[in-house]
């Protein structure tokens, strides 16, 4: 039986870049025309039936009201890789309405040449996949995690002859797989010190408003200089900030 190690070096992952040329699709069209909008999935799930995720969504005023109008139209698919449109049934709803984001909830069924890279991919290399994607000016980036030694090369191949016209496929990288999200990089970067003064910051309200404790405080509180707890918590701070402007940027 493989041990906990070797089965983590099996795991691989490896990222896909589909780049929409003007024109060939309406929803990149607006990412396009609005370069401050994104959009990123928190959760992505898929069958080779059927697929459903959750987006979050940010930019200006215009750029969501452009977003919604052709994001949350039924009547169009916003994953179809192979054919512009096509009749697969799908349901969009709006989780969360704000000024600058939006959090839209997709179910939509994998039908007869109308696929998805989700679809591809499972096709490749079975169940277990993990996905992530993003998608922002010309690029719809996809993530895949995975657990196997399948060539990618294949699947590209694929992938790349079902495409329609105006669409492009890039690999970004192949690779052992690595922390997938901010909350898992910033809990394996930040040592049990910077947790135990985060935490106690936390818990004694030093991040209410207003402050509930000063860092001297804080200081008593842990038995440490106050130099120190302010050197750990700015440098706690810098590294969370810093992992989650990198993965919503």
């Amino acid at each position: 039986m493989a041990s906990a190690r070797e089965r983590n070096e099996r795991m691989r992952e490896f990222e896909f870049v589909v780049r929409f040329d003007p024109g060939a699709d309406e929803l990149m069209d607006v990412f396009r025309a609005h370069p401050s909008l994104v959009a990123r999935s928190s959760v992505c799930f898929s069958t080779e039936r059927t697929m459903w995720r959750i987006d979050h969504v940010r930019g200006e005023d215009d750029a969501l009201a452009s977003f919604d109008e052709v994001f949350l139209d039924e009547g169009r698919c916003n994953e179809c890789l192979d054919v512009q449109d096509c009749q697969t049934p799908r349901t969009y709803h709006t989780l969360d309405r704000k000024a600058n984001s939006r959090t839209v909830y997709t179910f939509r069924e994998e039908v007869h040449r109308c696929r998805s890279i989700p679809y591809y991919v499972l096709q490749h290399v079975g169940e277990g996949v993990v996905f992530e994607s993003r998608r922002n000016g010309d690029e719809y980036r996809w993530r895949v995690l995975y657990s196997g030694d399948q060539p990618i090369g294949e699947l590209y191949d694929v992938i790349e002859a079902e495409l329609r016209d105006g669409l492009a496929l890039d690999v970004s990288h192949v690779s052992r797989a690595g922390n997938w999200d901010a909350h898992s990089r910033a809990f394996a970067k930040l040592s049990p010190k910077h947790w135990d003064v985060l935490e106690t910051a936390v818990e004694e309200g030093y991040y209410d408003r207003p402050r509930a404790v000063t860092v001297a405080d804080l200081a008593d509180d842990l038995g440490v200089p106050r130099s120190t707890v302010q050197y750990r918590l700015r440098t706690a701070e810098d590294l969370i900030v810093s992992e989650f402007v990198d993965e919503t940027l």
